[in-house]
């Protein structure tokens, strides 16, 4: 099951326990243990108990279900990217309202791929730049190490 593989990665990406999860969501370890595999009541309150006890983003584990994708939960614990989006998908009907029903398909998939590209192209220029610099700035360094990672060819 998708929804149990997406919680058990947070929690082993966190590094914690299942009893340590259990007491931060005031579950019995019992109780914790069925809904991490599946078996127990599942419901957006527990998911959201569980995100506040691992500083995870509960969006991001609903959304690894249709998404198929239980790592999708873990790459988003930090940034809580599935939340900022949503928020900002909230912002945009509280300022439109009905409106909102105006907004095209080809127009919101246009925007959305403006979006994936830009934030594409943000993340992989990020690790040109880095690259850049060390290569500049090493040479200065006797000794200096370029993190494997990030020399030429790597990127």
């Amino acid at each position: 099951m998708i929804l149990s593989k997406a919680l058990r990665a947070v929690r082993l990406h966190r590094r914690l326990r299942p009893s340590e999860v259990a007491a931060a969501m005031g579950l019995p370890i019992r109780t914790y243990e069925h809904f991490e595999a599946g078996s127990g009541r599942v419901s957006y309150e527990r998911i959201a108990s569980f995100a506040r006890a691992t500083n995870s983003d509960p969006l991001a584990i609903l959304a690894s279900v249709p998404l198929r994708s239980p790592e999708l939960a873990v790459r988003c614990a930090d940034n809580k990217l599935m939340t900022i989006a949503m928020a900002s998908l909230r912002d945009l009907e509280l300022q439109l309202e009905d409106e909102l029903e105006m907004l095209e398909a080809r127009t919101l998939i246009g925007a959305f791929d403006r979006l994936v590209r830009d934030l594409v192209t943000h993340v992989r220029s990020r690790d040109v730049f880095a690259e850049t610099w060390l290569q500049e700035k090493a040479a200065r360094v006797d000794g200096a190490l370029i993190p494997e990672r990030l020399k030429p060819g790597k990127v």
